[in-house]
């Protein structure tokens, strides 16, 4: 999995690539705090190499929750930039600082 950031000198966001190698994978979501943990807008696109890929604008200067959702079952991206434990779901989500 990889995360890629590109910031913009002209707005106040960063866009950011989302690289999920999930051959195997129907489908592919990334949820989290910047698009309010909404499936509809989060589906990643399937690549012929088997990855999943997209790419997202967000406010810059800010960290957000997220995950991965694949056929279902929720992933962590062990490249974020940090993790924190969420009491709800009773395990961590990875953190994106952007």
């Amino acid at each position: 999995m990889a995360i890629s950031k590109q910031y913009l000198k002209s707005r106040p966001v960063c866009k950011v690539t989302f690289t999920v190698p999930a051959e195997g994978a129907e489908n592919v979501w990334v949820v989290g705090d910047f698009n309010e943990w909404n499936k509809k807008s989060a589906a990643l696109k399937k690549l012929k190499n088997g990855n999943f890929k997209g790419t997202f604008e967000v406010p810059k200067d800010e960290s957000y929750e997220f995950r991965y959702i694949i056929d279902g079952n929720y992933i962590n991206e062990a490249e974020a930039d940090d993790f924190r434990w969420n009491d709800y779901a009773g395990t961590e989500n990875a953190v994106l600082s952007v």
